[in-house]
């Protein structure tokens, strides 16, 4: 009986050891999509100009419920990240990052790269608004790299 209890719990325990950066599923631009299920393709390139950090497209629009497939190209010399949410989101993880800048993503909604790697991220946008992707890595969003998603 001690080891079901054990079994029972061990789901409860990792998600407490996800820490400040775990996520409950739920998402406030809508929910991971389904690669399986067709999408619309968006091209985001990453990259470094004339001291600036940028995304291209810097603005994306949707219609709600749309599935998304962003195929990201990081061609900049440093890493980048491609993170979706909402402003007030992306600041406060900002926040944390600055503390922890080697923090490492597993999350549904982001994306870190290597220079001249290639990814992709699906996204299903349910809910209508205005979002944001921007590269949390310390000093990247303060040199430009933010886009927006609206999402009508």
């Amino acid at each position: 009986m001690a080891l079901a209890a054990l079994l029972a719990s061990a789901p409860v325990v990792a998600e407490a050891d996800h820490g400040s950066h775990a996520h409950d599923e739920t998402f406030s631009t809508g929910e991971p999509g389904d690669a399986k299920k067709p999408a619309r393709i968006v091209q985001v390139t990453m990259t470094e100009a004339g001291g600036k950090m940028l995304f291209t497209p810097s603005r994306v629009e949707v219609r709600k419920d749309e599935q998304i497939k962003f195929v990201l190209r990081n061609s900049g010399e440093l890493d980048h990240e491609f993170v979706l949410a909402t402003t007030e989101e992306n600041l406060k993880h900002a926040e944390s990052m600055k503390k922890a800048p080697d923090m490492e993503h597993d999350d549904p909604n982001a994306k870190k790269l290597a220079p001249k790697k290639t990814g992709d991220l699906v996204w299903k946008f349910t809910k209508a608004g205005e979002f944001e992707y921007s590269c949390l890595i310390p000093g990247h969003r303060e040199a430009g790299m933010i886009g927006t998603v609206v999402v009508k």
